[in-house]
């Protein structure tokens, strides 16, 4: 009978059927009997077949058992688990049926009742059932059946562990999206519920494991994987799409041109990519509701670093472009587009038709070498920087510099589309000017990192303190870098100061007092600046060539200057005494300490034993007190060091005293290099030190 199974059950059910009555009653006998072995022989192979996971085999030994009239709740049990693993979800389901029916107190045929309604997508039923079978294995009289419930989350539990990922992932969202599939803009709550209605959420919900920390990573993947979001970076059209135009509407039935039809174009290309949810800024924020746009404001570009995708739509390169279009697009002159570019991980730009630029089709623009090299070009930023761009503190110049040349419609974005690129929250207040913005930016970064760089800019002054500049283009020039000592005349320098005691005193008290001198900071828009002044003792007025307006300029124990400036400056020398001081500061540049960065050495991926050395052992031939000694040369070292350097030109600044006692900056448009007129050696009798406060 093996292999044939069926063929022999409906053998005997046709002979069964068509014999006579006197027939069926003198092969009684033979048939129970017939029945019997059968029964026996379909339930080993069955047995053997489960055993052996080989469930398609099981299936017929089962259902001839079945069909011949043996209803076991264990045979209907093996009938299931062998349909289930072949996902005959309807078949596994009337099996599980029987099972609860023959034994009702038992919780296995409510486990397989569970699964095959979740694996048939009814999953209201497929958790009805679920709780059916904890409460059987609450209630179950044998202790070990009871301890089976341990093993299984509870759907409340699995609910709150669900709603803690969907706010763990949603934290760094958008509050409102476009949903791709329904083309609805979403609050919070509506992107909530629409996860709840989604086969993903349910699925999700009449799921049961045993182990806790698996169903964790389960929920969290298919929360990650359906939130996912899809933003848009793109140049702002004269008729675009607003908030108001949507709301309540389906984006997808909605009549226009311009802005309409390219919110539409967008959210279908995110839909057709797979993504439910979608971005784009000219609609998705309230801008009525302050608390909104600040949110939306200080938390861009934490949106578009945990994006799925940014698209970038180039609405003035045309399909079929050659390279280069990029590179000369206007998405690169604004001032958000440079955040919305650097802080995702992925991007890939389309043409004004919504054709892949360049016809590139790999997953990332950000891996492309010939888009990168447009963008480097253009932009002025090494690939890598871009590519692996963090926001933060450092490098605070160059990042101004980057920035400087972009322009933005209200004045005070600016400033605002900064905000993440130095990764700080401020006030969003439109309207307070462009000057205002940028001078509570710029404050707020040498507040927070004590970076002075911020103060290395030519042009005009900014109303916010005049140490700050007017405009963010002052920064369009590099960062000065005056003439430095290389190594080896560094070394030389010291060797001639070390014959001088006196002088290797005046440096070790020298470094002291900078040592101790307090960072840069500010205090209702006054700067308190620490620095090296040199008073000055004569301003005359010379022209140029070009006839720019320059100044000559005398300071105590520097060579004279000559500052351009069109700012007037009051002339005056000791035949000619004026009131009103005049000084000529370098600022306080902790770097010329030259100590490592301890971010840095946090950062180290070496082991302590790289670079720790424990103390000495007595027995060991160097003195005890030798440390101590290398502890006084090295800062001894240290001090000599930063003397030399003190020698070097500088940048300096020209503050005119005010009536109150404070200072203010005088803007020069060409930088102010100063030089020492003595030695080196003669440095630490020229250095006065203070905090000034300049406003």
């Amino acid at each position: 009978m093996a292999g044939k199974l069926q063929d022999a059950m409906k053998s005997y059910q046709y002979m069964m059927v068509s014999s006579d009555k006197n027939i069926k009653a003198g092969c009684l006998d033979w048939s129970n009997a017939f029945k019997q072995e059968c029964i026996a022989f379909c339930l080993t192979n069955g047995d053997a077949a489960i055993a052996a996971s080989e469930y398609d085999r099981a299936i017929d030994p089962y259902s001839v058992a079945i069909d011949l009239g043996y209803t076991s709740d264990v045979v209907f049990a093996n009938s299931s688990k062998a349909k289930l693993a072949k996902m005959l979800w309807e078949d596994a389901l009337l099996d599980a049926q029987k099972v609860t029916k023959l034994n009702p107190s038992s919780h296995v045929g409510y486990q397989l009742t569970h699964t095959a309604l979740r694996g048939a997508r009814r999953y209201d039923e497929a958790i009805a059932a679920f709780t059916s079978m904890l409460s059987k294995l609450d209630n179950a009289p044998e202790a070990q059946i009871r301890d089976l419930r341990q093993q299984y989350v509870s759907p409340s539990e699995a609910e709150d562990a669900i709603r803690r990922a969907v706010w763990t992932e949603l934290e760094f969202a958008p509050l409102r999206l476009l949903n791709t599939s329904t083309g609805l803009l979403c609050d919070r709550a509506a992107q909530i519920n629409a996860f709840k209605m989604s086969p993903e959420y349910n699925e999700l919900i009449s799921f049961p494991t045993k182990d806790s920390n698996l169903r964790t990573e389960r929920i969290k993947g298919v929360v990650a994987t359906y939130f996912r979001c899809v933003l848009l970076s793109h140049r702002w059209g004269e008729t675009e799409t607003l908030l108001h135009d949507i709301q309540d509407k389906v984006v997808y039935e909605l009549d226009g041109l311009g802005g309409i039809v390219k919110l539409q174009s967008f959210c279908k290309i995110v839909r057709d990519a797979g993504f439910y949810w979608a971005w784009m800024d000219t609609c998705c924020i309230d801008k009525k509701s302050n608390t909104e746009l600040q949110e939306s404001v200080n938390s861009m570009f934490v949106w578009y670093r945990h994006s799925a995708l940014t698209i970038v739509y180039l609405c003035d390169v045309p399909p079929s472009s050659q390279p280069g279009a990029l590179a000369r697009s206007v998405w690169n002159e604004r001032g958000w587009t440079f955040q919305e570019f650097v802080a995702p991980k992925v991007v890939i730009f389309y043409q004004n038709d919504w054709s892949l630029y360049l016809g590139d089709r790999s997953p990332n623009h950000k891996e492309s070498p010939a888009i990168m090299k447009e963008l480097e070009d253009v932009i002025g930023v090494d690939r890598q920087a871009l590519i692996a761009f963090r926001p933060g503190m450092s490098d605070v110049r160059q990042r101004l510099q980057w920035a400087s040349s972009r322009v933005t419609t209200l004045q005070e974005d600016v400033a605002y589309s900064l905000f993440g690129i130095f990764g700080v929250h401020l006030p969003v207040i439109y309207g307070e000017k462009k000057q205002n913005a940028l001078g509570r930016l710029l404050q707020e970064i040498v507040a927070r990192s004590g970076d002075i760089t911020v103060l290395d800019w030519i042009g005009q002054a900014s109303e916010f303190n005049s140490c700050l500049p007017a405009h963010i283009t002052s920064y369009t020039t590099p960062p000065r870098t005056p003439p430095s000592l290389s190594e080896d005349q560094i070394q030389t320098t010291i060797s001639l100061l070390r014959k001088n005691p006196v002088v290797v005193d005046l440096a070790s008290k020298l470094y002291d007092q900078l040592d101790n001198t307090s960072a840069a900071r500010f205090a209702n828009c006054r700067l308190h600046l620490p620095c090296i002044t040199f008073r000055v003792t004569e301003v005359s007025l010379s022209y140029g060539p070009s006839q720019e307006t320059r100044y000559e300029v005398k300071a105590d124990g520097l060579h004279d200057l000559l500052i351009t400036t069109k700012e007037p400056i009051v002339q005056f020398s000791w035949t000619r005494p004026t009131q009103q001081t005049f000084l000529l500061v370098r600022p306080w540049d902790r770097s010329l300490f030259e100590l490592p960065d301890f971010a840095d050495l946090l950062d180290d991926t070496g082991s302590e034993g790289d670079y720790w050395t424990p103390p000495p052992s007595p027995s060991e031939d160097s003195p005890s007190h030798s440390l101590v000694k290398q502890e006084v040369v090295d800062l001894e070292s240290r001090a000599l060091r930063l003397l030399a350097r003190l020698g070097q030109p500088f940048g300096a600044f020209l503050l005119a005293r005010q009536r109150g006692g404070e200072y203010k900056r005088v803007a020069s448009d060409h930088d102010i290099v100063a030089q020492v007129v003595e030695d080196v050696i003669s440095v630490p009798d020229l250095i006065d030190i203070r905090t000034i406060e300049i406003l």
